[in-house]
């Protein structure tokens, strides 16, 4: 069976283009290929202290799986769902693969050169933070891992790391992951879905925005989501067009649209074609907005905490075996331990 592995930081509360845009999608993936694949959901908390430490890490982290819970995750046996700090052989298979990775190339990776290069002040996981993330791959064998188009460069880095240490033991001793444009291919996505924001569509939807009304979260009221999606920003043409380039606004509100009410896209622009007046498709789109949150909160609090531990221990049990037959088989072609 090949392996499917994701995982989705846990800093602060989700968007709806978060939600759109990775969550189900992921969902979705996830929910066609359990039958005959391993899908790994590790909530990666050993990466989110890289940049936020605020005391609300767990609150979040149990927030998070109840929202791939209520956003229509099927669990069977074949789905995992883990934190990344109760499974030490991540933390141990980072520094050997440290060993192999050069400062050349980890330091040519973009989000460190814009988040930590030349900065005294930068913490040294914001540099190593490509490595642990090989390490999440490659301890469970991962085939496919989807992500955005930010995290290529580091999957190609696990690549690298992995082919090097392959070759350099004359053994197969890790799976290589398949290369970005099949990770694409696999995915069924030429590009990845990004919202935009309601304020300034020229951007996307960002959690960290300052304008209240640029975004809606997954625990705004239903009502105020509403009216966000009425006062969103579109422009003066006048004819309701999917045209991301000169319409943004107008292409986010039909994007929406289609993705919340779960509508081929063409089926939404084909309804509004010609269409002239951007106060109905709002209204529209607003009413989709509304009866989504309220459903989808619903279900979110119909989830108990104790419920996700239960699904988080027994993806633990499942995730340091794996993961620690795979260090030992590393550890012994290093010579750190015997083959047993």
């Amino acid at each position: 069976m090949k392996t499917i592995l994701t995982g989705i930081r846990v800093n602060g509360e989700l968007t709806l283009g978060n939600y759109l845009g990775a969550l189900l999608p992921m969902t979705r993936l996830a929910n066609q290929h359990s039958q005959d694949s391993k899908i790994n959901i590790f909530i990666p908390d050993l990466h989110t202290i890289i940049s936020d430490i605020d005391g609300n890490l767990q609150t979040n982290l149990i927030k998070s799986i109840k929202y791939y819970l209520a956003s229509g995750l099927e669990l069977n046996d074949n789905i995992h769902i883990y934190r990344q700090s109760f499974v030490p052989a991540h933390s141990e298979l980072t520094w050997l693969l440290n060993c192999f990775a050069t400062m050349g190339e980890v330091s040519r990776m973009i989000q460190y050169k814009e988040k930590g290069e030349g900065k005294d002040s930068a913490n040294v996981g914001i540099f190593d933070y490509p490595v642990l993330m090989a390490a999440d791959i490659l301890l469970y064998d991962a085939n496919y891992i989807p992500v955005g188009e930010d995290q290529f460069q580091h999957l190609e880095l696990t690549r690298d790391i992995a082919i090097r240490i392959n070759n350099r033991f004359d053994q197969e001793i890790f799976t290589i992951p398949a290369k970005t444009t099949d990770q694409a291919k696999f995915m069924g996505v030429d590009d990845g879905i990004r919202i935009r924001s309601l304020t300034n569509p020229e951007k996307k939807m960002s959690k960290s925005d300052i304008s209240e009304h640029s975004k809606i979260m997954l625990s705004d009221d239903p009502e105020a989501a509403a009216k966000k999606i009425m006062s969103a920003t579109t422009d003066s043409i006048g004819k309701i067009q999917f045209d991301m380039f000169n319409q943004p606004g107008i292409s986010n509100l039909l994007q929406i649209e289609s993705l919340i009410t779960n509508q081929p896209l063409q089926i939404v622009i084909s309804r509004w074609a010609g269409e002239t007046n951007y106060g109905d498709l709002k209204n529209q789109v607003a009413t989709s907005v509304k009866t989504f949150l309220t459903d989808f909160q619903t279900k979110v609090n119909d989830i108990t905490d104790q419920k996700v531990l239960e699904v988080l221990e027994k993806g633990e049990i499942y995730a340091n075996q794996i993961a620690n037959a795979k260090l030992h088989q590393v550890q012994v072609a290093l010579g750190l331990r015997k083959n047993a």
